[in-house]
């Protein structure tokens, strides 16, 4: 079974100039590690908001996990799907106990029980030490760590995230790809964005390459590389495909 399957999305915000996607399409099958990548402006972020139900597409049709994206469907699918932003989604303000009770709390998960699979998230992230410390006090890897936490607190069958790495520490980096490896391990799909691309060579058996809202090409790394002979890795593929000049 398919874990996404996308079908000829578009979306134009209103305003915009250019479309945001432009007929996109592609499948990741269930149960895999895979790379949704592309430079930016490339649509990346609309295409997981609009997995996410945030965003409704101007046409096309979803599936997660089985599910058509629709107003039938929406709530299920929230409790199936786990999201890791970009940006830090966790009160400053609050320790990192108070955030993940409270995350827990929205999908009904309350008591001894639940605090204490909390407290094991903690210290299987390297957190356990600051755990009653105010989160807006944690350095960007500890951040980071947190958030994933945050995604998982319900087991998400569909794990999404958003640069995961991006400006972390070494160490934090090490810990969160390995995390990923061992969620997937467990038969839950990962799909994962980044602009490291020597970091998803080594972690995605799939990858979907986008640009202008389009999908460019679609594979596993090695295939990818191996299909253009001047390609020695799969940073040299993305630049064949999308070009040298710079986005912003």
């Amino acid at each position: 079974m398919n874990s996404i399957a996308v079908t000829a999305l578009h979306k134009t915000y209103k305003g915009a100039i250019t479309p945001s996607l432009q007929g996109l399409t592609f499948r990741f099958a269930e149960g895999k590690i895979v790379g949704l990548l592309g430079p930016n402006g490339a649509g990346k972020t609309t295409t997981i908001s609009i997995l996410c139900g945030l965003v409704r597409p101007d046409s096309g049709d979803v599936e997660v996990c089985g599910l058509r994206q629709d107003a039938a469907h929406r709530e299920e699918i929230k409790r199936l799907i786990g999201v890791v932003p970009q940006q830090i989604a966790l009160f400053p303000q609050l320790t990192a106990v108070e955030n993940l009770l409270y995350f827990g709390a929205l999908y009904g998960y309350k008591g001894a029980a639940f605090k204490s699979k909390v407290l094991a998230l903690l210290e299987l992230f390297g957190l356990e030490k600051a755990a009653h410390k105010e989160t807006g006090k944690y350095s960007g890897g500890m951040k980071r760590r947190a958030n994933i936490i945050a995604s998982i607190l319900h087991e998400p069958r569909l794990l999404i995230l958003d640069e995961p790495t991006a400006g972390v520490d070494v160490q934090s980096r090490s810990m969160i790809l390995q995390f990923l490896k061992e969620y997937n391990s467990k038969g839950n799909t990962v799909v994962y964005t980044s602009h490291l691309l020597d970091e998803a060579q080594q972690l995605c058996e799939d990858v979907v390459i986008i640009d202008e809202g389009k999908l460019v090409v679609q594979g596993s790394p090695a295939e990818l590389i191996h299909q253009q002979p001047h390609c020695r890795n799969l940073e040299d593929v993305f630049l064949h495909y999308t070009g040298h000049a710079v986005r912003d």
